[in-house]
């Protein structure tokens, strides 16, 4: 099929500048500086706007895009059984003071950004995209347990 997939991945995107996008991409790839998403917002549904990595905080790989408003997510590690967990323990903390617990099967330092699992299996949240750039620390293995 010539490298083209057709699954749409349901995202939110959030910028650095605190905006937010829902929508559909058909069309993401990390080593890429932009992609497409397809807007499900109420005031531009369907449009499609071409977003600029380098702009953006993390891109969130969502169940749904209404989430939850009622359920209270586990964010630390000691919240949930890890028994089951792959992949290297990691806390980051963005430079707008948000803070995420997750396990990463590709963390490097010298990436553009990388991929978290989030600690909560329950989350609304299936896998998040950190652009590095937004990023202003870093804890791996047994230091991301430190609260």
């Amino acid at each position: 099929m010539n490298g083209v997939t057709t699954e749409r991945n349901r995202i939110v995107v959030h910028f650095k500048d605190g905006r937010l996008l829902k929508g559909y991409t058909h069309d993401f790839n990390p080593v890429k500086d932009s992609f497409h998403i397809n807007s499900e917002l109420a005031q531009d549904k369907g449009k499609i706007t071409e977003v600029f990595c380098p702009n953006l905080k993390a891109i969130f790989f969502v169940k749904t895009l209404e989430g939850n408003a009622n359920y209270k997510e586990k964010k630390r590690f000691d919240e949930v059984d890890t028994t089951n967990l792959r992949g290297i323990k990691i806390k980051i903390e963005f430079n707008d003071g948000e803070v995420m617990c997750g396990i990463s099967l590709g963390y490097s330092k010298n990436r553009k950004g990388f991929f978290i699992i989030p600690v909560d299996p329950q989350s609304n949240n299936e896998r998040v995209y950190v652009i590095a750039s937004s990023v202003r620390g870093v804890k791996l293995g047994s230091a991301a347990l430190d609260l």
